[in-house]
């Protein structure tokens, strides 16, 4: 039996984004949705939904995590950058295109999507972390031992969309905090690795900018010109050979999710090759 097409993700999700979804999942008899509060709130200043007490269910989700900047990038807005809908728009096509289910809030009639800071206790709760804009990221020393300590128990977490190479310096001399290279070097991502492999088969990761930069650059996608001409998917990996830590550098991955449906031809060139890697990082990262 023929693996499937990343262009075939688009084509097997019918339905619109997040509501649409939502309220099939949810059933006609499912209460009104209510606002949706993170709409109200420009971009870069989305409030943090916080985990609760208690977890609403037990059904997959993704946490992001919430970082202090210690300096800033063109274009970027810390640890809030494609916060919230890149992660809502990607659970939507997960449960949409694999058997996984996810947690779901009813009254928003869209994925929970949660963010977690490293001293927070409901980090070891969390299947699945990701950062954004971390060149920018200054990881404290009180935080180096639980993201240590929730990696190496199973833990996953992605680093996506930063650009360049003084962001590359800055995350690169952060996560050395957490992980020495001595003993967990940071290794490239063939295309033969499984997580490249897990549902859809990739050959390699595209260069994917912001929809804003991509309309006024008539097509461009290297965001710092020749300084992130390259694509690099990097790893760190336990002793067991298990990724702990992806890291999507000179492309941003999350864009092809929560940009979706903004503009046809971008979503057209984007999203399929995003969301395949996106589907094929969650797999890895539950199964692993």
């Amino acid at each position: 039996m023929a693996r499937p097409n990343a262009l075939a993700v688009l084509a097997a999700a019918a339905m619109a984004a997040s509501g649409v979804y939502a309220s099939a999942q949810l059933g006609s008899g499912a209460p009104k949705a209510q606002t949706d509060l993170f709409k109200t709130d420009p971009e870069g200043f989305t409030r943090a939904r916080f985990p609760p007490t208690e977890w609403p269910d037990r059904d997959f989700t993704i946490c992001r995590l919430q970082y202090a900047s210690v300096r800033s990038e063109r274009d970027g807005s810390g640890w809030k950058t494609d916060y919230p809908y890149s992660e809502i728009n990607l659970l939507i096509r997960f449960a949409q295109l694999t058997k996984t289910s996810i947690s779901i809030d009813e009254r928003q009639k869209r994925p929970n999507t949660w963010v977690v800071k490293l001293t927070d206790a409901k980090l070891y709760d969390c299947p699945f972390l990701i950062a954004s804009d971390v060149g920018t990221i200054g990881i404290k020393d009180v935080e180096v031992p639980p993201l240590r300590e929730y990696l190496l128990k199973g833990g996953f977490l992605w680093s996506d969309d930063f650009w360049g190479s003084e962001a590359w310096s800055q995350w690169e001399q952060e996560i050395s905090k957490v992980f020495p290279p001595e003993a967990y070097p940071i290794e490239d991502v063939s295309a033969a690795d499984p997580i490249m492999r897990e549902m859809f088969d990739l050959e390699k990761v595209p260069q994917i900018t912001n929809v804003t930069f991509w309309l006024k650059n008539n097509g461009k996608t290297s965001e710092r010109e020749e300084d992130s001409a390259q694509v690099h998917v990097r790893a760190i990996r336990d002793q067991h050979r298990r990724i702990m830590v992806l890291m999507t550098h000179n492309t941003d991955v999350g864009d092809s999710f929560e940009r979706e449906r903004e503009d046809s031809e971008y979503s057209r060139l984007f999203s399929p090759p995003g969301y395949a890697l996106g589907i094929n990082v969650l797999l890895y990262a539950m199964t692993q």
